[in-house]
């Protein structure tokens, strides 16, 4: 297949593909005479899981690691188990530090007079400028 093919099956652009090729997370594709790219079918599924795991917060360098492990002979499912487990405690945290900055930010807008004020009396602008 070439490129532009598996871009449309796996619903990615090109420029994507190439960077996954060149990031290590799809093995390099084989070349045509005429220098033409040509991807084996297995890489639109490589491209999927890759995508679906960035849905779920993984970034490049835990994914490549996760590829990794999913393609072992010796697969050892106590290892993705491993893998989840610490990316559901990171987005734990996450969540927690989010919480916090909500909370902030509506404790700012309940101070905020909601009237003509001076720059300087400004509750926000105080807060954001490091004043109290």
């Amino acid at each position: 297949m070439k490129i532009g093919e598996v871009a449309k099956a796996a619903n990615v652009n090109i420029e994507t593909i190439r960077y996954y090729e060149k990031y290590g997370l799809i093995s390099e594709s084989p070349r045509t005479d005429s220098g033409y790219r040509i991807f084996f079918a297995e890489v639109i599924e490589d491209i999927r899981f890759i995508k679906r795991a960035q849905g779920l917060g993984f970034s490049l360098e835990e994914i490549k690691k996760l590829l990794s492990v999913s393609r072992e002979h010796e697969f050892h499912a106590e290892e993705m188990h491993h893998f989840m487990m610490n990316k559901a405690e990171e987005v734990e945290v996450k969540i927690q530090e989010l919480k916090s900055m909500k909370n902030l930010l509506e404790d700012l807008a309940g101070k905020c007079p909601r009237s003509k004020v001076a720059k300087d009396e400004c509750p926000i602008i105080q807060k954001l400028e490091g004043v109290n």
